[in-house]
């Protein structure tokens, strides 16, 4: 595990530098020699963003606990000694140096155990799981507290890298809005052995097809659920952070008739990348893409000083999404009650009906706008992305 977070830090570096074969090779278990070990010399980004040394890697190490700002790397390089890494202690110890305490217990791969509300009398949180030919994912599922076999719509979050379907839960609420408005939400978990971080594989272009690899499991997961509780088969939703927006955006385009809305935020629009390498320069300066959504209703949250993946992103979502339709626009701007200023673009049709629903935060990073800090990758202090992606998803619904 040590080793692995180590990998994903100097492969983080090599990213950073441009060196992107070099760090694929590194995270695809490859070895190569001191000479080519990265250092990094940036400074803190003057963007907003208060995170020092950002890299342009998906949650690549823990933030502050409450911070709201995205996952680090500090700017320190990795020292070497003859042909390899020195000991993690001496890494650690730089670490210190730097004075983050969490940044060095998120590179040692510290379990996020969140402490989850205790659930209303009759709700139930479940783990299940779904097999089929391209394995097999774990999942949990929030049934509310009232159901008694009646119709409830249904909507699938994805988490980020390195994140649970617990923590994920505790950084959005989401459980607490399906509580409050009646609704189920599954959460299904990426596992270790399919990537090193628990991201999606939303950059694989085996993993972007409709019925096969991880777009396979997680519509299995979905059509599992409907198939075990009363779900409204006309209004299922997905989203997701950061790696899980970008597999929400693939989910939408690959299953129109499936999910009624989606939801990204921080993420990438779909086919914004084919291989890793392709990812790592998406992720740093975008990438525009030939695929459609079809049409599906899209809502976007992404902050303006994102270093992580960045924000020309959200606008290329957005681009997906409206692809083909004639919609007209209009924006505003406000100020959440926690003091972030956001700009709300909604993208309309003839009739009326909000498609596409773009959110701009400013001066904010990585992070789940409106989140608990409970949970990993939140800005608590923004507009509650939750709550806003549910009211869109619930204006929506698929005919049957």
């Amino acid at each position: 595990m040590i080793r692995s977070k180590i990998d994903m830090v100097q492969a983080t570096l090599l990213t950073r530098q441009g060196r992107l074969a070099e760090a694929m090779a590194l995270l695809q278990g490859k070895a190569f020699g001191a000479s080519r070990l990265a250092t990094a010399h940036s400074p803190a980004s003057d963007t907003g963003d208060k995170t020092v040394g950002q890299q342009p890697f998906l949650d690549a190490v823990s933030p502050s606990r409450g911070s709201g700002q995205s996952w680090t790397i500090p700017t320190g390089g990795l020292e070497e000694s003859g042909t390899a890494l020195k000991a993690p202690r001496g890494l650690l110890d730089r670490l210190r140096a730097f004075n983050s305490k969490d940044v060095v217990d998120g590179l040692l791969g510290r379990a996020i155990k969140p402490a989850l509300p205790q659930l209303p009398d009759g709700a139930k949180f479940y783990d299940h799981s779904f097999s089929n030919g391209a394995g097999t994912r774990t999942y949990k599922l929030y049934v509310p507290s009232g159901y008694t076999g009646q119709p409830l719509p249904l909507v699938v979050m994805l988490h980020g890298c390195t994140q649970s379907p617990d923590d994920f839960a505790a950084g959005t609420r989401m459980n607490e809005l399906a509580e409050e408005q009646k609704f189920f939400v599954a959460y299904p978990a990426q596992t270790q052995s399919a990537n090193a971080s628990k991201c999606w594989n939303w950059f694989s272009a085996s993993d972007q097809r409709r019925d096969q690899g991880e777009p396979s499991l997680i519509a299995g997961i979905t059509r599992q659920i409907m198939k075990s509780f009363s779900v409204e088969a006309r209004r299922v939703y997905i989203a997701g952070l950061s790696a899980g927006g970008a597999a929400a955006a693939v989910m939408g385009a690959a299953y129109p008739d499936l999910y009624a809305a989606i939801g990204v935020h921080s993420g990438l629009a779909c086919g914004a990348a084919s291989d890793m390498p392709s990812a790592f320069a998406a992720m740093r300066t975008g990438s525009p893409s030939t695929i459609s959504t079809q049409g599906v209703p899209t809502i976007v949250f992404h902050g303006d000083a994102d270093t992580t993946v960045h924000p020309i992103n959200g606008d290329q979502v957005a681009i997906q999404g409206k692809a083909g339709l004639s919609l007209s626009s209009t924006s505003k701007s406000g100020v959440a009650p926690g003091g972030v200023r956001y700009t709300r673009k909604i993208h309309f049709n003839e009739s009326g009906t909000i498609l596409l629903e773009q959110w701009i935060l400013h001066d904010v990073g990585h992070a789940w706008s409106g989140g608990s800090s409970i949970g990993s990758y939140t800005e608590p202090r923004g507009p509650d992305a939750s709550r806003e992606m549910v009211r869109f998803f619930l204006e929506h619904s698929i005919r049957l």
